[in-house]
Parts: C-alpha cells; structure tokens; sequence
C-alpha cells in the first residue's frame, strides 16, 4: 500500500508540513493551518484517522509505521468494544462522553478513502482541485478530467482523442496544465509567462516529452495577445500565441502566470492548448477557465482579464 500524495509533517522539520508526491518527498513546504486543504473526496475526519495509511518518512520507515499503526487500530477497536458493552449496562446517569476513546494519531490533512472503500464524490464535480498550487479550477462543458495521460501536469482534457496528423500516436483537442515554477528565482510573473511560451508551444506542436512531433513541428507563430490578468485574487500575466503546423490546423496556446499563497509560494504556472479549427475548443474557454480559478476553500474569490487587478501580493 502506498501513501497517497498530500501534505504530511515533515519528518526533519516537525513544525512544518512538507509535500508528499506519492513516491518521494518535494521541496514545498508550509505551515500547518495556513490553508485550509479541500479533500478531493467527503470523507470525514473521523473515518480518515481509523486508516492505516503508512505516513511516508525521511528514512523509508514507512513499512515499520504501518505495522504500528495497525497495532494501534486494533488496540482502539477493543477498547471501544468494551467500552459499548459497559455503557450498554449502565442506568443512563453516567457520562458517554467518558468512554471516548483518544484517536489514533493522523497527519494534518487526512489522506482520501482506501482502495477498500468506494470514494464519496466530489462536494463540487464540475470543479478539479489542484491541492499542490492550492487551486481549484471549473470544468467547463465540454472538458472531462484527465484519463490515460501520462504526463502528471494536466489537470483538464477535452473528451476522446484522435490520430496525430504528424508521428504516429494520440493527439487532443484541448489540454490545461498547471505546474509550480521552481527552476528559476524569477519573480515576475510578466517575465516568467513570455519565457514558458516558447517552450508550451514547443512541447504542444514541435516535438514533444518522448520525442515524437505529432504536427511535424511549428512552422511560423504570432503574438494574439498579451497583459496583466487577475487570477484567484492575485496579480498574474497570460501571453498567447497562435501556432502554425506542417500538419494539422496548428492552435493556440497560452502561459499563465501568477503568484501562488500556498506550499512554498513559488509561483503557479498555466497552460492551455487549444487546437484551432472547427474541432477544437472555444477560444473563449481559456478566458472562461482563468476567470473562474479560486483558492482552495474560497469559491468567492475569481478573476479574469481585465477584471478586478490590484497589486501583486
């Protein structure tokens, strides 16, 4: 059994949460309580605690844990088995609230349902949560969760896939990826959003992760627009550019960046890639989807080009 992805303490920093990708830990960290994580599924507390989900660890004792923790569980189910046989004797006079045995240990966000148990459905399914960026974002008609896609950025896809026009393989009409930026020191969201979009459009139409070209590469592309844009109440920049393909119609894509208040406040980047023609997505959904991106825990707070900009916090 392995140990969902999600925020745990961190084992070398005990004051601290730290980010568990579900095989390694990452660099993000934060404080506990500064926000409050949505759960992808509604389970409650009290259930998640009864897991016993092994926590990950610094030294890959997560094996050990898990042994102690089922120990534990065991211990806790025969003390509220005797405990309900007792309050069962009583005359009613005596306090229930005294036979509450103490809850096994848990991390700071309980990790979703085991595989044992069917997972509750999403308070929200038309919206998907991207719990590392603290973000959700609306699943627009037309758009479905990520199926079969390898790559771990893409949190949205337009349904079905058809034949590249280029290299062998499957191609998608539309695609939203998000990502934290962490390869540079660079704070401007301006300066960060003009450097990715060469390399989005090049992973999009050129040549992509496994070296395959699908559109047998970019043959010209054009600047559509540029500018500040408000993102979950923060200050970001969005540049979009139009593609041209050696196959295929070509498309647009777009880099978005804005400063994130989660983790270890690196900035979040955005992507989209929409296919231009007739069979790809409305152009509009990229505006529609940027408007309608909120902080985990907060569905009041929106953006959008040109609505709402303030100064970068």
């Amino acid at each position: 059994m392995t140990t969902p992805p999600g925020w745990y303490r961190d084992p070398s920093a005990p004051h601290t949460e730290r980010w568990w990708d579900g095989t390694a830990w990452t660099e993000h960290r934060r404080t506990p309580g500064t926000q409050q994580q949505q759960q992808p599924y509604g389970q409650p507390y009290a259930q998640a605690q009864a897991q016993t989900v092994p926590m990950p660890s610094a030294d890959g004792s997560g094996r050990a844990k898990a042994v102690a923790l089922t120990t534990a569980a065991a211990v806790l189910v025969a003390a509220i088995v005797t405990g309900a046989v007792v309050l069962s004797e009583d005359d009613g006079d005596g306090d229930p609230g005294a036979a509450t045995a103490p809850t096994a240990a848990a991390p700071a966000s309980p990790p979703p349902s085991s595989p044992e148990t069917a997972p509750e459905p999403s308070a929200d399914p038309d919206r998907v949560v991207d719990e590392l960026n603290g973000i959700t974002l609306p699943l627009l008609d037309g758009w479905a969760e990520p199926e079969n896609v390898s790559d771990t950025d893409v949190v949205m896809t337009t349904p079905g896939t058809y034949d590249c026009p280029g290299d062998d393989g499957l191609c998608r009409h539309g695609t939203v990826l998000t990502r934290t930026v962490t390869a540079n020191d660079e704070k401007s969201t301006a300066a960060l959003a003009r450097d990715d979009i060469s390399d989005a459009a090049d992973l999009a139409y050129d040549r992509n992760k496994v070296d395959e070209r699908p559109f047998h590469g970019i043959t010209s592309h054009r600047l559509v627009e540029q500018g500040p844009v408000a993102v979950a109440g923060r200050t970001g920049y969005f540049v979009r550019w139009r593609v041209r393909t050696e196959a295929g119609p070509g498309g647009y894509v777009q880099s978005m960046a804005f400063p994130s208040s989660v983790g270890s406040q690196s900035p979040v980047m955005v992507r989209y890639v929409f296919d231009a023609g007739a069979q790809g997505p409305p152009l509009a959904d990229m505006d529609r989807i940027t408007k309608g991106i909120r902080p985990v825990g907060d569905e009041d707070t929106g953006g959008g080009v040109g609505s709402g900009i303030g100064p970068t916090r």
